[in-house]
Formats: C-alpha cells, structure tokens, sequence
C-alpha cells in the first residue's frame, strides 16, 4: 500500500509551483483584473470564460461549473490523477523529493499508475530516439526521413524514434527498469505474445505522442519494410492515459504560439506538422489516426480563447478522402466561435510535399486563409447538380440550405445564405433567406435550443452563482446576502482589513446557509486572523475544514471572485462590516420586541425586565454603530 506523503512535502510543492504555470500548460490566460486570471474552463463548454485563476492565493475556481481548488486539485481533476499522483508530478516539475510516512517510499509500487504508464513512454521515446540515432538497422528510418526533407535535428527535436524488428528488444529493456509485465500490456507498449508480452511496434519509425503538458503518452508508428503485413500507420491503442480523441500530435509543442497568435493550423499526419513547423508554421497539430472532433476542438478553444477574432485553418489533400474529411470538419463548425477556413494546395500536396518540392515559403504561403469552411462545404454539395436548370437548382438548395440553418448566429447565417443564393444562381435572393431562417425556426422548434444565452460572468452580480449548500436561493439582488457575501471574500482575501472584528462575529450573523458554513469554517481554521501570518496556507485549512464538497467549492468560489470595489481598503471593509453586524441588531431587535409583545403587561416583571434592558443596550449598540461606524464594533 501506499506510503502517505509527508504534509511538509506537500505544502512545499504548493508553494514551489505557481497555479498560473500549471493552468496556462492547458488553457490561454489573460487578466481579469485584481491580479487575477481568467480562461475558457477546462472541465465544461462555454463560450464566454468564466474560469478563474488567483495566483496570489494559489486557487482556481470557475463561476460556470462550480469546479475549484488548489494546484493540486487541478491537475487531479484535469488529467484524472489521484491526490498522490498529483503531487508526485508537480514536485518532479519543481524538482522536489518527497517523503513517505507508513513503510518509506518503494518507486516500483507506491507511484499511481498513470505514473508509472507516463515514466514508461519516457524512457520508451527516449530509447526510440537513441535507436534511430546510433543503430545501424535504423538507416532505414534515416533515409525515410530524409528523402523527406528532415535531418537529424529535426528529428530530435520532434523526438522522433525507430523501434527494432525483434520481438521483445523495447520489452526486455523496459523490465530492466523495473516494470512488471502487467504495467507494460496496460501502457500498450507491449501486447501479448504466446510466451509471454513481445513489443507491439516493430521495425517501425516512432513518433511520441504528448499531451498538453508534455507528458509522452503514445506513439505514432509509420510502416517502412514491405514484409509488415501492419498497417501503413499504428498507433497506441486506448489506455489509461492515452485517447486517440482526446490528443492532438505537436499540441505540446504549438500551444503558446496557438495562444500567443489567436490561431491554430490543423493538417492531417505527423510530417506534415515537421515541415508546417520547419516552415515557420508554428501553430500546426494533426489528429492521432482519428477524424478531428469534438474533444478536439475543445483543445483548442481553451488555448484559442475562443473569439470571432480567432481562426482555425484545416489543410487537407485535395482528393476525395480529404474533401470527405474537410465535410466532416464542417460538420463541428459550430462548435467553434473562431473563424474556420480550408487551405487546399492547387497541386493537391499535402505540407510535407509542398515543402520539398517548393521550400518553407509554399508552406506558409498556403496556410493563410483563403476560403471559408462553410463556402468549401456548400461548393461540394452545388458542385454535385446541374445548377442551368430549376430542378438542379432546388435540388442544391434542399441539400445546402440545412448547412446554413445549422450556423448559431443569426447575422452570420443571413449573410451565407445571401451567399448561397449567388452560389446556385437564385436571383430571389430573400427566397433563400426565408428558406434557411425557416429550417432554422423548424430545428428549434423541434428540440434544438437555439443561440446560447451569453455567459454571464462573475462581475455581473445582479445573480450569484447557485448555492452550494442547503438553504434559500442566493440571489444578490437581496442586499443582505449581497453583503454578506462580500464580507466573506474580504475575509478570505483581504483578512488584514478585517481582522481582528470579523473573528468576533457569530455564524448566526450570515443569513445565507452556504454563507454561514464558510463563516463556521473559517472559524474552525482559526479565524480570519490566522490569515495575516500565511495567506495561502489558510485558504488551505479553511477549505480543508470544510465539511463537505459543496462547502469547500464555494470557500474557492468566495476566495477567487473579485472584490467588487477597484480600491479595497480599510474603509470600505469597515462598511461591510458595519452593515452585516447592523442587519443581525436589528434582526435580534425585532425579535425582542416579537417576545415583549408576547410578555405583554402580566408578564414575569424580572423577565420583563431583563428583555427591556436587552432592548435598550442593543438599540444604543445599533446607534452607536450608525454613527460612528467600523469604531463601534
């Protein structure tokens, strides 16, 4: 089983890896102002970003889906890590040795599995690369290579390998490394043979497969010798920590000029995404055996920070197959707020021909945007009928006219179909209009939900994001919770200006059932005050003193969200103050008088008055506090 890491350990991996380095490996960030971040969320679709990052704080939260942690929860929640898993990552990257409790620390069986799967394809492209490098038999990968334009720094910078003809050279090499059988069938490295696992990629040039963070996570294998009966391409099969629908190939090496130029190149193999990088064309990627999809493109718009501005150019052959795939393409249009466009060579090339037989220039010449994916999609359906006479005509625009009702928005959709009508020759142009804005009303009409309401981010808070724990619906058009509410965050972010008066306040004083267990926890982290000596360390024990999930997610909720006052100081910390402690007077106050009117004259007179004493000494409290404000607390 495995050994506990150290607490000290963990806290030292907190503090060594900024939350911003981590989250930008996986989403574009840009300022949300008070020093915070903010990006597409990686855990739901959205259209407008409402994820967000503290580093100061070393928490994210986002307002859309409620997810929120520290940096260790990220990247638990991001790549489906374990707790420990997590830590062992993010300390490798800083460069920490951790400590186990329980039993010290055994690499062969304390690590998490997708540990020990990614350790072995390191180690796996690694010795790939030193075959290609040094062994006499891969001259055949060489020669490959170069008949293609790449020469050895290419090749080691692509990481770019060769795996022997034997059966088991890669798996013997592996077990010398001290991982079992069972860890090198479940990595796909190796399959089984009828004595025992044998390599699954024989006499075959590799490519490593990464993820956005780097972590090699498959291999794509091109076929060179004619008595491999495989296929021309072998790729990794589905594991533990590798989805041919989830990977994009060179994404680890383009995402921050994807970023960076609001723009990606999408091409169809792994020498087309060399010589598009070669070639200056460093946004190019390519999908791994698999059509691009959906999981594809949500890659891609967490580091395109999806906009109108933003475009996704895709390249493909001209031939049929690859018009069949830019139809396909089409089809997840939608899907994108980026402008898509298709670049096709007039020659039919694909990038890594079109950079031999006419240098880097042809490549990044054809990679600017020329014609529209939907224009291309429509062309390839009108091209299909004999558009000289009516029939042709309507049968192109029964086919074509569902394409342009599918588009979401509405002036976009007006615009094509405007286009369409000159496409097919239709001089009644508003006859099209009217045909694709019908089709569109009948879609909804069925079922289909129409243009998204636009996100509403956490700066509009006129509707506070939905309560994460039992009690009335929080709606910030309520003052009181309003209050309350900010109260909270200046406690959690800004526990200077409230300390030490907050920690005096009771949790009966939070009228909101969320408010009043993040209230209870704080209190259980030991106060607002602890918050001054280490500020992320207490974030850390007030959401570790969380009693369940939802209280926890909306601590990171209340720690993250911007202070809704541009100057945060002494005194505008004095108002919330003063307004939540005045709103429970009063609260008690009413309830006073409630149990007077009950007393009535024939009351205990002792009771009486005790509760008129009570009244009076609140009523005085209650003035005191309306005139001189946070010095009456």
């Amino acid at each position: 089983m495995a050994g506990r890491i150290n607490d000290e350990d963990v806290k030292a991996v907190r503090d060594a890896v900024p939350i911003d380095a981590v989250v930008s490996e996986y989403l574009q960030l840009r300022g949300a102002g008070g020093g915070n971040l903010k990006g597409l969320c990686p855990f739901h679709d959205e259209k407008s970003p409402s994820f967000q990052v503290s580093p100061s704080k070393g928490l994210f939260h986002c307002f859309g889906c409620q997810e929120g942690g520290d940096t260790i929860t990220f990247v638990m929640k991001v790549d489906h890590l374990t707790f420990s898993e997590a830590v062992e990552r993010l300390a490798a990257q800083a460069g920490i040795t951790l400590r186990y409790e329980e039993g010290g620390y055994n690499p062969s069986h304390q690590r998490g599995e997708r540990i020990r799967l990614v350790e072995a394809h390191k180690i796996a492209a690694d010795w790939y690369a030193e075959q290609l490098a040094t062994s006499p038999e891969a001259d055949t990968g060489r020669i490959f290579l170069a008949e293609r334009g790449f020469d050895q720094a290419a090749a080691v910078h692509f990481g770019v390998g060769y795996s022997p003809q034997g059966w088991d050279h890669l798996t013997r090499f592996l077990r010398g490394k001290g991982f079992t059988d069972k860890e090198l069938l479940l990595s796909g490295l190796s399959q089984e043979g009828r004595r025992g696992p044998i390599d699954r990629f024989r006499g075959r040039l590799m490519w490593p497969i990464r993820d956005i963070g780097g972590d090699v996570v498959g291999f794509g294998a091109r076929k060179l010798y004619e008595a491999d009966n495989g296929p021309k391409y072998l790729n990794t099969p589905d594991t533990a920590i590798y989805k041919k629908s989830q990977v994009l190939y060179g994404i680890d090496l383009a995402k921050k000029d994807i970023a960076k130029a609001s723009r990606a190149v999408v091409v169809e193999g792994y020498t087309d995404v060399m010589a598009c990088h070669l070639a200056g064309v460093t946004t190019a990627i390519a999908t791994c055996g698999t059509a691009f999809g959906g999981e594809h493109i949500k890659i891609l718009r967490r580091l395109l920070m999806d906009n109108g501005s933003a475009r996704v150019i895709f390249t493909f052959d001209g031939d049929a197959a690859g018009q069949k795939a830019a139809l396909r393409a089409f089809e997840d249009d939608q899907k994108f707020a980026a402008e898509t466009y298709i670049a096709i060579a007039p020659d039919g090339m694909d990038p890594c021909e079109l950079r031999l037989a006419k240098g880097d220039e042809a490549v990044s010449d054809l990679v600017e945007p020329r014609t529209p994916l939907f224009e291309f999609a429509l062309r390839q359906i009108v091209v299909r009928y004999d558009l000289d006479t009516p029939a042709g005509r309507a049968s192109a625009l029964d086919e074509a006219a569902p394409i342009v009702a599918r588009i979401k928005n509405s002036g976009a959709q007006h615009e094509v179909a405007v286009q369409l009508a000159g496409m097919l020759g239709i001089l009644d142009t508003q006859f099209v209009v009217k045909r694709v804005a019908q089709l569109a009303r009948w879609a909804r009409d069925r079922g289909g939900r129409g243009p998204a309401p636009a996100n509403r981010g956490p700066q509009q808070y006129d509707s506070a994001p939905a309560p994460r724990a039992s009690g009335p619906a929080l709606t910030l058009r309520n003052p009181v919770y309003a209050t309350e509410r900010e109260l909270l965050k200046l406690a959690l972010q800004r526990p200077e200006l409230v300390s030490p008066a907050f920690d005096a306040y009771g949790v009966d004083e939070f009228t909101a059932a969320p408010y009043a267990a993040v209230r209870q926890a704080i209190l259980d982290a030991g106060g607002a005050e602890y918050g001054m000596q280490d500020a992320q360390e207490y974030l850390i024990r007030v959401r570790e003193a969380a009693p369940d999930d939802q209280v926890r997610a909306m601590v990171t909720e209340l720690a993250v969200e911007a202070i809704m006052r541009r100057a945060v100081d002494e005194n505008y910390a004095g108002e919330q103050l003063v307004t939540v402690r005045r709103r429970a007077v009063e609260r008690r106050i009413r309830d006073i008088q409630s149990q007077l009117t009950r007393l009535g004259a024939g009351g205990d007179p002792a009771q009486l008055a005790a509760v008129q004493n009570e009244l009076w000494v609140l009523q005085q409290y209650d003035q005191a506090l309306r005139e001189r404000g946070a010095a009456a607390l």
